[in-house]
């Protein structure tokens, strides 16, 4: 066995820092103190396996000389912890040194840190450095730009400058410029691009799906992950299959769309075409049930999960919680605590049992959890957890302690907040609160429609005439918005969406004619 073969032998063994130091000192004593490939290896090592950035500093300081991938090494290792300062200090330092040069393997590695450390013109100096260093159309480098440009600086414009002058596009380039569009919500330009690519693989493809998944167009997300699998069947596209990501984004999207029909055929692919069921795919499907309404097949896939995340406990406490039962979610909770080994709630755990406390008008128990998150978990409270609290508050009628939490808040209340407010007042009846709440409501959005009329339905309840023409008035003038109201139905695997007054629908006359029969029948009764 040569040196080389033992030293990479020796390190495969090392387990702890004191084995690393042995080895060195073993190195050192053969002469090979400044021997770059030695070095290199001692340092992503210690970097890498180890998780010891201050001694593979250490080593690297010692060196006179290290070379450009000994640079590259530590740089990488930085930017991965992440240490962006400390990344971006040392690429300074070799850029001061001349030697070595930059390279453009180390390029990717400084477009993730340096952003980041420079914000907002990091890429735009490294950017300038990488043209004049010459490596500006090497692919690696210029897909490492236009993930930089869309990813830290919320820039497409200038990523898709560099995606289009790039000579050699390849399927992560363009994936790159895709996942730039997905992230920043340009979801129309993201599918544009993504229907012109000459080749797809699996990422190209969970890309466009989950950005559909990400920014709400759950139809065209399910509708993308269907064309997938149809074309996975096919003899010549077997590398296209669905992977795990992939079902995740389809079961989120059948799970917000209420499609439990597809969530099941996508159970059921999963098992036939082996993919495999991790956390991630065990933790959607809870989910996809829960919100579809089967909570049955919801807690059977819970139970059967082997390792159990928060995730898993959060998805099954907040699906008990949407559907209204209270007391199986806070079992739920506290089957958690007994059971889980050393599992903490976060703050997604308390916004379930906040709602489920809502949902079962257990007033009490809801102060008492938000106690517990607050001083026993030393959770700040988010908009989500005031507005659990307001609405269980106003809902019970306490519309004192309701405002007292309003006026305690750490940061500015939302439309949630407002709303929740807003529903209690109209369960019990409070016309005066209710005016003082919609009010609020235009001030956050003085465009929307919907407030308006609320207002000018309060002002009508009061006998405020006055008041109502000048509303209408306004209005009118602002030719302020009314978002429709929206409902859809699965029939044959396939979501069809009604808006209120909307005749775009293929078969409008149809579906006009069967409400009319229906209306004469419940008419005649």
């Amino acid at each position: 066995m040569n040196l080389n073969e033992h030293v990479l032998a020796v390190l495969a063994k090392c387990n702890h820092l004191s084995h690393l130091k042995q080895l060195q000192a073993f190195l050192i004593t053969l002469g090979h103190n400044q021997t770059q490939f030695y070095a290199f290896k001692l340092v992503r090592f210690c970097a890498l396996s180890l998780a010891n950035l201050p001694y593979a500093r250490v080593i690297f300081d010692h060196l006179h000389s290290p070379n450009v991938y000994l640079y590259t090494a530590m740089i990488t290792a930085y930017a991965s912890r992440p240490d962006h300062e400390s990344a971006f200090a040392l690429f300074r330092n070799m850029v001061r040194r001349r030697r070595p040069q930059p390279n453009h393997f180390v390029y990717p590695h400084v477009l993730k840190a340096c952003p980041q450390a420079l914000e907002p013109h990091g890429t735009k100096m490294v950017h300038t450095q990488i043209f004049k260093s010459g490596f500006g159309q090497y692919p690696v480098v210029e897909t490492a730009l236009v993930d930089s440009y869309s990813r830290f600086c919320s820039d497409n414009r200038s990523a898709r400058q560099v995606f289009d002058e790039m000579f050699e596009k390849n399927v992560v380039s363009w994936t790159a410029m895709i996942s730039g569009y997905t992230r920043l919500g340009e979801i129309g330009n993201a599918i544009s691009l993504f229907e012109k690519m000459p080749d797809r693989d699996v990422p190209a493809w969970n890309s466009v799906i989950s950005g559909c998944t990400q920014n709400g167009l759950f139809s065209e997300a399910i509708s993308l992950f269907r064309r997938m699998v149809n074309l996975s069947q096919e003899g010549q596209h077997q590398g296209i299959r669905p992977n795990q990501v992939t079902v995740v984004c389809a079961l989120s999207a059948c799970g917000h769309t209420g499609m439990l029909q597809l969530g099941k055929w996508i159970h059921g692919y999963v098992y036939k075409n082996r993919v495999d069921q991790d956390t991630f795919i065990s933790n959607a499907l809870v989910d996809m049930y829960g919100k579809c309404g089967n909570l049955k097949k919801a807690r059977r896939v819970f139970d059967m999960t082997p390792k159990k995340s928060l995730t898993s406990w959060n998805s099954m406490i907040n699906s008990f919680a949407l559907h209204g039962q209270s007391e199986s979610a806070i079992s739920t909770f506290e089957e958690m605590m007994q059971c889980a080994d050393g599992m903490r709630p976060d703050e997604v755990t308390f916004v379930g049992l906040l709602n489920a406390c809502t949902h079962g008008g257990l007033v009490e128990k809801g102060i008492s959890y938000f106690e517990m998150m607050t001083n026993g978990c030393r959770i700040e409270p988010k908009i989500e957890h005031y507005g659990c609290l307001i609405d269980l508050l106003g809902r019970a009628g306490q519309f004192e302690e309701a405002l007292e939490v309003v006026r305690g808040m750490s940061m500015e209340p939302d439309e949630v907040v407002w709303g929740s407010l807003l529903n209690g007042c109209k369960i019990h009846g409070r016309s005066d609160l209710a005016e003082f709440t919609v009010r609020k409501l235009i001030e956050i959005d003085p465009n929307n429609g919907s407030y308006g009329i609320m207002l000018a339905n309060l002002h009508g309840e009061l006998g405020k005439w006055d008041e109502v023409r000048k509303v209408r008035k306004m209005l009118k003038e602002q030719n302020a918005y009314k978002t429709p109201g929206c409902s859809w139905i699965e029939v044959d695997n396939q979501v069809y969406q009604f808006y209120s007054a909307d005749k775009s629908h293929s078969r409008t006359e149809e579906i006009y004619k069967i409400l009319d029969s229906m209306l004469c029948f419940v008419s005649l009764k």
